[in-house]
């Protein structure tokens, strides 16, 4: 296989996705492996045949809460081994994490905390962001190719956010967060969409609450595929994709050559 192509995609709901053309927009074989967050399903709520029609196995690690939370991948290329969650009790109670190995790359599928429901959750993420920079860190002494990808939570730097002044009192834009975001990319890890791009507005979840938001591109960029060093050499594309609209975010992708 000489190229890796995986796209990273908060739903927002799998079936609400599914009733907006998601399946439509899978047989146009966007990539080999789809990363979904947030499906708030069961696997047993969704007709996961239709994804096998399309070549797709699909992996669902979901949310003990029903109609919260919860990862997926539908992938073309088999793994070879599957991991559910990370040990973190909560977090996999929430469903957050899935893993798998592809030969030496494991590939990370995580829907991070919001804390924008209040303190309570704030207090979460930030508990769960070290954690969870932990984790990777010993993971990545067995594992040296990692990709993480997912919907983080975070716009990190001011290029990534339409509005930064308005936005610096914002869950997703707080200084603690941009400062783990600081952490975990001084950690031996690449932000692999700004390898290839270093323009601005380019973005990748838009507020429901004020439709024309989308319109005018005032969004901010919070989902993304990212490698470690051990794979920088390796990136050969990456890209987000604002006009595939089946949730307030866009699928983000990543290619890489092997």
């Amino acid at each position: 296989m000489s190229t890796f192509k995986i796209i990273s995609y908060n739903v927002n709901g799998i079936r609400a996705a599914m009733k907006k053309g998601f399946m439509d927009w899978l047989k146009t074989n966007p990539a080999d492996i789809i990363c979904i967050q947030e499906t708030k399903a069961q696997k047993e709520d969704v007709d996961h045949a239709a994804f096998g029609a399309l070549g797709y196995a699909d992996y669902w690690f979901s949310a003990q809460k029903k109609g919260y939370s919860g990862v997926a991948v539908f992938t073309k290329i088999k793994p070879d081994h599957v991991e559910y969650g990370t040990g973190h009790k909560v977090s996999d109670e929430e469903g957050r994490v899935i893993q798998m190995d592809f030969g030496d790359i494991r590939l990370i599928n995580a829907y991070f905390p919001s804390g924008t429901s209040g303190d309570i959750r704030q207090t979460f993420k930030y508990q769960w962001l070290e954690e969870f920079l932990l984790y990777l860190h010993g993971l990545k002494k067995k594992h040296p190719k990692l990709i993480l990808c997912g919907d983080y939570n975070i716009a990190h730097r001011e290029i990534d956010i339409h509005d930064p002044k308005g936005n610096k009192n914002s869950s997703g834009f707080l200084p603690e967060e941009r400062a783990w975001m600081d952490k975990f990319f001084a950690n031996e890890w690449t932000d692999a969409f700004r390898v290839v791009h270093t323009e601005p507005h380019r973005y990748s979840w838009w507020s429901q609450r004020f439709p024309s938001v989308r319109l005018q591109n005032k969004g901010w960029r919070i989902d993304y595929i990212n490698v470690t060093d051990a794979l920088k050499k390796h990136i050969k594309d990456a890209e987000i994709y604002p006009d595939i609209k089946h949730s307030d975010h866009c699928p983000v992708y990543l290619e890489l050559d092997k």
